[in-house]
């Protein structure tokens, strides 16, 4: 059975994060908030969670589109090609915040995204989720929590969010009402950006 935990974004409690960490490191699956809406994410290392999820969304693996949740840009050699300048002060100036960047994936990526050229990069301006990728050591590969019903979209609050998914993950963190405004993304595959998504986050960055 799933549990719902909360945790203040201003005030994290050790010993609640450890319960998110140890989920994830046992390779289970946890909802937790972003600056955007809810995520549902895993561990980028534990290959049957990753699957897991392509499940959830319906869609195999190798064809799924997930966001790499990253603490910063220290890391970002590990899953990204060599960006140039330009692209790394727009990455400089957004981040943290509202937005997923397209980039091209370096050909260090974990196995299951081997065949991956692209991959969305996101550092959201949450403090739950940053400490819980600090403390991981490695990115959450995550996807935003779709509503069935078109008006919603997006469900906002974490207690509807566990009502509905608690049979299909193992943790519900509670980190305050959600936003109902996906991240903008924005592709910088090519040397002037796309915008492929308008979302929470301003254009004014480019």
């Amino acid at each position: 059975m799933s549990e719902l935990i909360k945790i203040y974004p201003d005030n994290i409690h050790p010993r609640e994060i450890q319960k998110a960490l140890a989920v994830l490191k046992k390779g289970g699956l946890i909802i937790y908030p972003t600056d955007t809406v809810y995520g549902l994410g895993c561990d980028i290392t534990q290959p049957k969670a990753l699957q897991k999820i392509a499940q959830l969304k319906g869609i195999k693996l190798e064809k799924a589109n997930f966001s790499f949740i990253c603490k910063d840009l220290s890391n970002l050699s590990d899953y990204v090609k060599q960006i140039n300048t330009q692209t790394f002060k727009i990455l400089k100036r957004a981040l943290p915040g509202p937005y997923t960047f397209i980039l091209p994936g370096s050909r260090t990526l974990p196995n299951a995204f081997k065949n991956k050229k692209t991959v969305g990069i996101r550092i959201p301006d949450n403090k739950i989720a940053l400490e819980l990728v600090r403390l991981l050591g490695n990115p959450i590969v995550s996807i935003s929590i779709h509503d069935e019903d078109a008006l919603l979209e997006y469900t906002t609050d974490p207690e509807l969010i566990y009502e509905k998914w608690k049979h299909q993950v193992d943790l519900v963190i509670d980190g305050g009402y959600g936003g109902n405004q996906a991240s903008t993304v924005i592709d910088l595959t090519e040397e002037i950006p796309k915008i492929l998504r308008k979302g929470k986050g301003s254009l004014e960055i480019l």
